[in-house]
């Protein structure tokens, strides 16, 4: 994933978002989206395929959070929101 040195912390969480709803899209019809970065707390929005899925918890804790907070540890927790 090649960001340029002077993109924000928020527009490389998106990349890195994009990066990671590519993939989920792909391969399992679903999505995910930045709504925002509050502070140490980062919003989005799954949608497609996650949307009624039993395993939309382990999605966005356990691939999503665990990717994001590989790239940005300070972040401290992931969460989804709805509409």
């Amino acid at each position: 994933m090649a960001i340029p040195n002077h993109a924000t912390r928020e527009e490389q969480v998106r990349a890195l978002l994009a990066n990671i709803s590519a993939y989920i899209e792909h391969f399992h019809g679903g999505s995910v989206d930045m709504v925002a970065l509050e502070g140490n707390v980062l919003k989005v929005r799954l949608g497609g395929a996650c949307l009624g899925c039993p395993l939309l918890p382990s999605t966005l804790h356990g691939w999503v959070e665990g990717t994001v907070r590989q790239f940005f540890p300070d972040i401290e927790r992931v969460e989804s929101v709805t509409g």
